[in-house]
């Protein structure tokens, strides 16, 4: 507006249209008499074309965005990938997530549960729709780690691995006891330690494992079921020494609680202090404050158990004591009755004709013995001259010339056979009707081979007949007959 304003007032409207016309088309002021501008071409995009052009500006210009919002309408589909929508109090976007992805979260998201989303921005061509394709989510407000053991100790608790009635008792005397830990923590060394010292006589069956970092779950979940596997092992301890709350994740994850309840054998869970607390710890059958306490309470049952036999020792040993003692009490008061004395000595003689006899019995046994003895050898002597080696060495040597004589008969039997088959069969040669074809004689046959033809009055002019040789056979006509 500020050029119009600088306009001469003398100039007329045409003029000053012309100025102006001038200021907005400074070219055509340039070059009045030019060709004309060029009409632009116009483009026309496909709704692909469109789509991908779209999709390319997004996609570069929102390379990796954070986006929080309440998720709403989550689907896993067959595929494993997660879709659902993003909303707040004014707009809402779809979302994917990528089964890649998905197993990584710590949490299972849910409708209505407030997130924080980090991924970039697409576009799904077949709808036209920008989506948010995530890399990561976490809960907005709460961990995602604290968030999955809620959803996880809720699960299993509603599955009933949690009651107090699928709880196993300790052993009370374990011969054969299962470790599964790590071989470098301190943890397996106290728990050798204490039961080397308490309990010498257990066999242990030790599983290492790795019990923190990426896929430490699935190692301590297969140690418990390599464990399961070994015969007669009473229960198994699972844990492992102090640390943080993401060294001791491990122990939280869903399929090493599946594992510990699976678990053929009870088991003790001792992860991390006293303050510790796992998932672990709530399917376990017994848990721990610590790995050195879990080696206690597999010998406390032990110890019980001995010091419960160590009373009964003692109790036993002050009844019979007791009772010897009455006992003794009684035979003084009644030998020292008049009716009874002279007993002992009337014992000792009894005792003196015991021994008499039991010397007279043991001299009739070594004597019953001795003749017992003396027939075994004569049975013996008899049974060696039946020496049944020897016996079969002259069968066998009998069998051998037997076999020998058998073999010279047969032999000499098919000569002699031979010589009668070759004599009958020089006789049946010579007898043969062949032979004597064979010296120049033929054999006449009617035309249909019926019968031989002997005479010449059997058979007339004209007819066929059949004349046999020794090698072949000629078919002839009869021209006349004589």
């Amino acid at each position: 507006m500020s050029d119009l304003f600088d306009l001469p007032f003398e100039e007329d409207d045409d003029s000053r249209q012309s100025a102006v016309d001038s200021h907005q088309s400074p070219v055509r002021r340039a070059d009045p008499v030019g060709p004309p501008a060029p009409i632009p071409t116009r483009r026309v995009l496909t709704v692909t074309e469109l789509t991908v052009r779209v999709r390319d500006l997004l996609e570069t210009e929102f390379i990796e965005i954070w986006v929080e919002g309440e998720l709403s309408n989550c689907r896993v589909w067959n595929t494993g990938h997660l879709y659902f929508t993003l909303k707040d109090s004014a707009a809402q976007v779809r979302a994917v997530i990528f089964r890649s992805a998905l197993r990584y979260l710590k949490f299972k998201p849910t409708d209505g549960l407030r997130v924080v989303a980090r991924g970039r921005l697409s576009v799904y061509e077949p709808k036209g729709e920008y989506q948010l394709v995530c890399e990561h989510m976490e809960p907005h407000g709460l961990g995602a780690r604290q968030l999955a053991f809620d959803q996880l100790k809720k699960r299993l608790q509603e599955e009933g691995l949690f009651d107090a009635s699928r709880k196993r008792p300790l052993p009370v005397l374990p011969r054969k006891i299962g470790i599964v830990t790590s071989l470098d923590g301190a943890a397996l060394r106290d728990i050798i330690q204490i039961l080397r010292r308490r309990y010498a006589n257990a066999h242990l069956v030790i599983q290492p494992t790795r019990v923190q970092g990426e896929g430490a779950a699935a190692e301590i979940a297969r140690g418990i079921r390599a464990i399961g596997r070994v015969p007669h092992v009473d229960v198994v301890i699972v844990g492992r020494g102090g640390g943080s709350i993401e060294d001791l994740w491990a122990f939280n994850e869903e399929i090493v609680a599946r594992a510990i309840a699976e678990s053929p054998a009870p088991v003790i869970s001792a992860v991390g202090h006293e303050t510790d607390v796992t998932m672990a710890d709530f399917v376990a059958d017994l848990r721990a404050p610590t790995p050195s306490a879990a080696a206690e309470l597999v010998v406390t049952a032990k110890d019980e158990f001995i010091g419960r036999i160590d009373s009964l020792r003692d109790r036993i040993g002050a009844a019979v004591g007791a009772r010897v003692q009455s006992r003794s009490q009684r035979v003084h008061a009644v030998s020292g009755r008049p009716a009874l004395a002279g007993f002992p000595g009337r014992v000792a003689m009894r005792g003196r004709h015991a021994d008499e006899l039991t010397h007279a019995l043991s001299r009739l046994t070594r004597a019953a013995l001795g003749t017992r003895e003396r027939r075994l050898q004569l049975l013996r002597r008899q049974l060696d001259g039946f020496d049944a080696g020897r016996r079969l060495a002259v069968i066998r040597t009998r069998l051998v010339s037997g076999e020998g004589l058998l073999a010279g008969a047969i032999a000499r039997r098919r000569l002699q056979a031979s010589a009668q088959l070759g004599t009958v069969a020089g006789r049946l040669d010579a007898l043969s009707p062949l032979a004597v074809l064979g010296r120049g004689y033929a054999v006449c046959w009617t035309g249909d081979r019926t019968r031989v033809v002997r005479a010449a009055s059997e058979v007339s002019a004209g007819e066929a007949i059949r004349v046999t040789l020794s090698r072949g056979e000629i078919e002839a006509k009869v021209s006349r007959t004589e």
